[in-house]
């Protein structure tokens, strides 16, 4: 089969790899037919990971059923499913307790939670940025989609990552109706806490970043768009709110965030969201953090290739928030956010910018990561577009 294969810093390539395939009896095969390029991607194609040169990327997948296990029950052959990045088994402690995004069966190292497909230091599974995808515990993982899945593969293919990890970065950040919520990031995760913070009620959503085209598709859900090349998220927020600061917040950015300049600064989005929150306010924090970062040393100091990093402590401390982190347990959310896409309710594929061939991945994983405009959600059809728009 084809996939898209890391093969070292900045260079991905498309080449034949042998076919995934069932291996245990509660696997499933999937044909995939939709698959994203990730920010998350991005940090192991610019080298700031363990990845392994050899391995297949791709978390955010959606495809076809073309195998099952036997001892496979519920999934059938034939279905469109749309895969959680959360790899997990359904039965250990975390699991039981809706923690999938920390399973503790699915990673070899005991000592460690949470597995992923192709991706760093989260289990050896291979991606799906490929023709075919072995999924453990189908029956579990595999969210089952209905007769318009092939018409809306952009809205569903969303529930894999970006649109549950938005929606928990605002239930973690604990968003009500009337809410004022400030959002830093306006790439696709922030897109999507946006969305969800508008879907949710919020009276008022800011949206920051450095991007004006990402910022102008903020506008467009319904945000407010705050260029940080010209204004102060903080100023912005305090002047409209009184000088109390928003309610609750949403870090979407990650260690590699950048400021206006374009240097990096791992603590940057979230001591602007401490600095803006009230006093007594929430936020979340789903913008990717590592306990160690091999290229942090050189980009911003050996404090920073150790997960280290200068928060304002003492005044989250002061203002009382309470602050919530982590992956997303992509299972907790999905099959409502599902029938909300079902429903005419909710479009996260409002988000895509290009759809491409799995062979375009070389080129498509360049103009991301340069954050070139318009380059915004990456969507690869790995068979065709025959098999997208039957």
């Amino acid at each position: 089969m084809k996939a898209a294969v890391y093969e070292g810093p900045r260079t991905v390539a498309v080449k034949d790899v042998p076919d995934a395939k069932i291996e245990h009896p509660c696997d499933i095969l999937v044909k995939i037919t939709s698959t994203n390029i990730c920010g998350s991607d991005l940090h192991m194609y610019e080298g700031r990971t363990s990845f392994e040169p050899g391995r297949v990327m791709g978390h955010e997948n959606l495809g076809r059923v073309v195998e099952v296990g036997s001892a496979v029950r519920k999934v059938q052959v034939g279905e469109y499913v749309v895969l959680p990045f959360n790899i997990a088994c359904g039965f250990c402690k975390d699991c039981e307790r809706g923690l999938t995004n920390f399973c503790l069966t699915m990673r070899p190292e005991r000592s460690k939670g949470g597995a992923a497909y192709g991706y760093a230091d989260m289990g050896p599974y291979q991606g799906g940025q490929a023709e075919l995808l072995r999924v453990p515990y189908g029956d579990f993982n595999a969210l089952r989609l209905g007769e318009d899945a092939v018409e809306r593969q952009l809205d569903y293919v969303m529930l894999s990552d970006i649109f549950p990890t938005g929606y928990h970065a605002t239930e973690m950040a604990g968003v009500k109706p009337g809410d004022q919520t400030l959002v830093m990031g306006a790439g696709p995760i922030g897109l999507m806490a946006a969305y969800s913070a508008i879907l949710r009620g919020a009276g008022r959503v800011w949206v920051a970043d450095r991007h004006r085209d990402r910022l102008r598709v903020a506008e467009e859900i319904g945000a407010i768009p705050i260029d940080i090349n010209k204004e102060d998220p903080v100023e912005v927020v305090k002047e409209a709110t009184f000088g109390l600061g928003a309610d609750n917040g949403c870090e979407c950015v990650g260690y590699q965030a950048h400021d206006a300049e374009g240097h990096e600064d791992a603590s940057l989005a979230l001591n602007v969201l401490i600095d803006a929150i009230r006093f007594g306010g929430q936020i979340g924090v789903v913008g990717v953090f590592l306990p160690r970062d091999p290229g942090g040393a050189e980009a911003q100091g050996e404090l920073a290739a150790r997960g280290k990093i200068p928060i304002d402590f003492g005044l989250l401390w002061s203002k009382g928030h309470r602050l919530g982190t982590g992956q997303a347990p992509v299972k907790r959310y999905n099959r409502a956010l599902r029938d909300l896409i079902a429903g005419g309710k909710a479009e996260p594929g409002f988000v895509v910018t290009q759809e491409l061939k799995l062979d375009e991945a070389p080129m498509a994983y360049e103009h991301f990561d340069a954050r070139d405009d318009g380059w915004i959600k990456v969507v690869l059809h790995p068979n065709g577009t025959s098999e997208t728009r039957r």
